[in-house]
Formats: C-alpha cells, structure tokens, sequence
C-alpha cells in the first residue's frame, strides 16, 4: 500500500473514533465537540461525525426509514424498527447498533474482520475461493438476500463473486444496494434482483463501474428512485448528475435521512442526493 493510502486510513481511524465519541456524548446529553472539519473532508466517505443526528421513531406500517451515514453506508430501518447497515466497515458505522450488517470484500471500507459482537445478523456479500454467497434471511419484518457480482482484483484480475448486490425487502419495498459494482448486469442477474422501489449506486465513475455503465445498469433496474454513494467529491458527484438529468429528475434532500412509502415513492424516477459523501 502507498503511504498516502496508510495516511488517509490513519486519519480515518482517528476519525471514527471521533464520531463513536460525539454518538455517546449526544447519547448522554452532553454537548460534543466537532471532530476535525479539515480531515473530515480529506477521508472520502467519513461524514458521520458531522451528519445531523435524528430522534429514531416508530414509523407507520407502509413506511421505511433510509439515512446515509457515508461513503457506502446507508442505515434501513423498518416498521419493526429493524436496523439494517450496509457495507459495514471500521471507518464508517451508524450512530446505533443495527441488527443486520450487509458487507462487501471489494476494500476494507466495505467491511470488518471485527464487527459488533452485538450484532445479530452479519452478512458478507463473499463466500472466498471465488464461490458465491448465498444469502437469504428474513428477520422479523425485514428479509435480506443478495445477487452475487464479480470485482476486479488488486492486480487487475478478475475476482469471481467478489461483491454482492443486496436487495432488502421491508414495508412492502424492495431496495436494492449495488455495493462495489464492476459491471453491467446480466439478464439473469437482472432476474434474481427483480423489481427494485429503491437502489443506493456508486457514481465514482472509476473505481467501481465507469459512467457510461452505470447509467446503463440504472437504465436496466428502472427503479423509481435512486440514491447516489461512493463519490469521493463534489466534482465526482455532479459529473455524475450532469449526466443522470438527461434523464431523469435530480432532487438535493436538506438531512440525510429520508422516510419511503410505496404511495410516496416518485411517479417519474428521481435521484435523490442525501448529504454526505
């Protein structure tokens, strides 16, 4: 690894603890101190510290609740008040323990060897020895399974099943996350994803799939809504947006977090760019 690489991942660690500190002097109804601004913004990803935090409330029956706390973590929660992370790792984490974890073996932001022992459902998107995961849990209101992809390896390879688009279903939705997508999507992964309400896609445009072909994999998935991740700047973003409302609409949602019904979902597809990065 370049030291560059070891420094920003230095100052990640750092950073996540920052924000486990302000979560439980929030938690305690002390007032916490900002964690640093500047290395927020030179960890891509690493936003929790600074993101608002929200009260967690019952939500109706036909509801789901979707915040962004950065990079490629999003938390779910369902009527049940399930708690779903995805793409769980060391650097970024919700601000509340969730019940299920999702993770992804294309970098080490995408999962952790050491996960919260409290954890009730750890699920990793990867099987190893290039066979795939198969996955499908349901736990109270909330089933979880996932489509097996491949990634491009450190040297340039092909990783066979390296990464897992997962599909979670609650309240009546169905809410795919691309995870460190590589590749266009084939018929028959299109079939096992099914319909999709909602799907979280990187918009990198280099180090997951280029931009011609992620907009050919939104295309394919005709979901209503689609919510961006995994940028690492505001140029990264808009070149994306520049591209996505030859299309469709783009919305800029004021907090990260969002509430999602099938009778609220949008009649015409919509981005939607939950803050964070």
């Amino acid at each position: 690894m370049s030291g560059a690489f070891l420094k920003m991942m230095a100052g990640c660690l750092f950073l996540a603890a920052s924000a486990q500190a302000y979560a439980q002097n929030f938690a305690q109804g002390a007032a916490p101190k900002a964690a640093r601004p500047d290395a927020v913004d030179s960890c891509p990803g690493l936003v929790a510290a600074r993101s608002p935090l929200f009260k967690h409330v019952a939500l109706n029956a036909d509801q789901m609740r979707i915040t962004y706390a950065g990079h490629s973590t999003f938390l779910l929660e369902s009527p049940q008040l399930v708690r779903v992370a995805t793409d769980y790792n060391d650097y970024v984490r919700p601000s509340i323990l969730p019940d299920i974890v999702t993770m992804n073996h294309a970098h080490s932001s995408h999962y952790t060897d050491r996960p919260d022992p409290g954890i009730k459902h750890v699920l990793r998107g990867w099987a190893g020895n290039e066979k795939p995961a198969r996955i499908d849990v349901q736990y109270k209101d909330v089933r979880v399974r996932n489509v097996p992809t491949n990634i491009r390896a450190w040297g340039g390879d092909t990783e066979f099943h390296g990464n897992s688009i997962f599909i979670f279903e609650m309240a009546n939705l169905c809410v795919a996350h691309l995870g460190h997508l590589h590749h266009t999507l084939t018929p028959q992964q299109l079939a096992e994803i099914g319909r999709v309400d909602v799907v979280m896609v990187p918009v990198d445009g280099g180090a997951t799939l280029d931009l011609d072909g992620m907009i050919d994999v939104l295309h394919s998935l005709k979901a209503p809504l689609m919510i961006p991740m995994h940028y690492f700047s505001t140029y990264t973003l808009e070149r994306f947006l520049q591209r996505a409302r030859q299309d469709w609409d783009v919305e800029f949602a004021e907090i990260p977090s969002t509430l999602i019904s099938k009778t609220t979902l949008p009649t015409k597809p919509k981005v939607l760019i939950l803050p964070g990065r």
